[in-house]
């Protein structure tokens, strides 16, 4: 068997490659992005598991020794590994299928075969990603300086997923505080107001937590909105709406502008509240007084400042349920949205200004 090798997505040009967690017309496209989770036989939520339900199934074209991403993230990372390592990799498929789900979607469930495990090997990745390169979001060239993220981790993970412990100082500190933010939510100390016809989760904490801990109740759910003391608020589209997720239907992306302006005419602070677009890969409505960068937004809550708002915070989660219960009030769930049906609701929500 040819030896297997990562080339740079940048470099692909007429050769024919596995890509990960991305498009190209060219090669074998493993991928959840919109447009890219097509093969009825592999599909899965993250492209991590459709790479191991490849492998598993010796999907045709599964052995081109060439492999790429368009950029590196946990789950793009587990697809690639996986080609590379792909017996181990389903020897352990149920911890590399929780790291991709973690690292993605952020929904940690330590009731799940691998999540724990999973949970330490990602904070592992987190943490020496940060230490070696850069956050997540912190380079505008991605998709040339991930190569040296990829070069780094795949010769190295096989000896971290067999013994953790050997790398303890990496990953101990963030997954103790994931565990401490995980055990206020499942053991209910922080209150949860799911509205399911709407696809949004209420959390009510009483300080800012690590995302893991976050969205550790919010599979089945879209939108996450928290509430935290002193009127500090923000709301965020999860990452399963920005690509293809196949075990259920999903509500499409609306765009937060018409609660933007309902809630700055209401805001008294001298903050402005603002939401990124619909086609951000995790766009945030929040108060601001400067706008963040990618990175900050995608780092975890603990990480920013979230300024306290004049708006209360019963009236504050009506007007958010309020407001997407009346986008959605004609739009039925399906799989598969596309950006072109996407935009095309933003340009219906202008017409009707709602």
């Amino acid at each position: 068997m040819e030896k297997k090798q990562f080339i740079p997505f940048h470099q692909i040009g007429d050769k024919e490659v596995i890509v990960v967690d991305g498009l190209h017309p060219r090669g074998l496209i493993l991928s959840h992005w919109k447009g890219g989770n097509i093969h009825s036989t592999i599909t899965a939520d993250t492209s991590g598991e459709i790479v191991i339900n490849a492998i598993q199934k010796n999907f045709p074209g599964i052995d081109n020794p060439l492999i790429s991403a368009t950029h590196f993230d946990i789950d793009g990372f587990v697809g690639v590994w996986a080609l590379f390592e792909p017996e181990l990799a389903i020897e352990y498929s149920s911890v590399m299928i929780q790291m991709a789900t973690i690292g993605d979607f952020r929904e940690l469930n330590l009731n799940k075969k691998g999540a724990d495990e999973a949970l330490k090997l990602v904070c592992y990745i987190n943490a020496v990603e940060k230490e070696k390169f850069y956050v997540p979001f912190g380079e505008a060239d991605e998709i040339k300086l991930c190569v040296d993220k990829f070069n780094y981790f795949i010769p190295r993970f096989k000896e971290v997923l067999l013994n953790p412990n050997l790398v303890k100082s990496a990953w101990e500190a963030e997954y103790i505080r994931v565990i401490q933010d995980y055990k206020k939510i499942d053991g209910g100390e922080y209150p949860i107001n799911n509205y399911e016809d709407i696809g949004l989760q209420c959390v009510h904490a009483k300080e800012p937590m690590h995302y893991y801990g976050l969205f550790s109740k919010s599979e089945g759910f879209d939108i996450l909105m928290s509430i935290y003391p002193h009127n500090r608020y923000e709301v965020a589209y999860k990452y399963t709406t920005w690509v293809d997720i196949t075990s259920r239907t999903t509500l499409p992306r609306i765009s937060f502008s018409p609660l933007v302006n309902q809630l700055n005419i209401l805001e008294q602070s001298n903050y402005k509240w603002h939401a990124d677009g619909v086609t951000d890969t995790g766009p945030i409505l929040r108060l601001e007084k400067d706008k963040l960068s990618k990175a900050e937004r995608y780092a975890n809550p603990t990480e920013r400042e979230i300024y306290p708002s004049t708006i209360d915070p019963y009236i504050f989660e009506r007007l958010v349920a309020d407001f997407f219960k009346f986008a959605y009030r004609f739009i039925t769930p399906k799989k598969n949205w596309t950006w072109k049906e996407v935009s095309a609701l933003k340009q219906q929500d202008k017409r009707s200004n709602i």
